[in-house]
């Protein structure tokens, strides 16, 4: 009798294990202190609070105006991620962007852009090849960013004290969950196989264990 009562202690005890995880998600407290570590770590000067945004899709990016900018997460990445390796990875990667300054680099293409279309583009309805040329040019570097922004937090976040593979695992998650990015030359971000495949090898040089 005394070993039927240990077997329904040990089962009720495994559910409650696996229900904890099913619901385990990053928290508001863990985000700032992540941020924080994450921020001080790249020496961000005046770095204001992540925002989440109520969004189901799990996306991170990084908001400018002017000299400024912001941080924003959405409760679908919150959820989708379980410890904070992973957040560290996302965060530092959207930090890459800030350090390494990609919006003044984006700004000064974009205006290159528009004037070169200027002069060589047609106001007409029909498609012009001209346009679609810098598209695709535009969508190659934004991938040269995301790539950068990529090694650069992953080396980020293995100086703040979390694991290299963070980011890595992330991306995986996003994957499995039936987020990624096709081989399509209007994707700002790389291709996800080919992604994974960069951010382990990177990942890889930083490990510690």
């Amino acid at each position: 009798m005394r070993f039927y009562k240990i077997k329904i202690l040990v089962s009720i005890i495994t559910i409650f294990l696996l229900s904890s995880a099913a619901v385990a998600q990053i928290t508001p407290a863990q985000l700032d202190k992540v941020w924080n570590n994450v921020a001080h770590t790249a020496n961000l000067a005046h770095a204001p609070g992540v925002e989440i945004e109520k969004e189901k899709v799990p996306n991170a990016w990084v908001s400018f105006k002017a000299d400024q900018y912001s941080v924003h997460i959405t409760s679908g990445m919150m959820k989708l991620l379980d410890n904070e390796d992973e957040l560290a990875g996302i965060l530092a990667h959207e930090t890459g962007h800030i350090k390494l300054g990609h919006y003044r680099q984006s700004m000064g293409r974009g205006i290159l852009w528009s004037l070169l279309y200027g002069a060589f583009g047609d106001s007409g309805d029909r498609l012009d090849p001209v346009a679609i040329g810098l598209s695709l040019a535009e969508s190659g570097f934004s991938r040269q960013q995301e790539v950068a922004a990529d090694d650069y937090g992953i080396e980020l976040a293995a100086k703040a004290g979390y694991k290299s593979w963070g980011l890595v695992k992330a991306l995986e998650k996003m994957k499995e969950a039936g987020f990624e990015t096709s081989p399509s030359g209007f994707n700002s971000h790389p291709p996800t196989e080919r992604r994974l495949y960069h951010v382990r090898q990177t990942a890889s040089r930083f490990a510690s264990n």
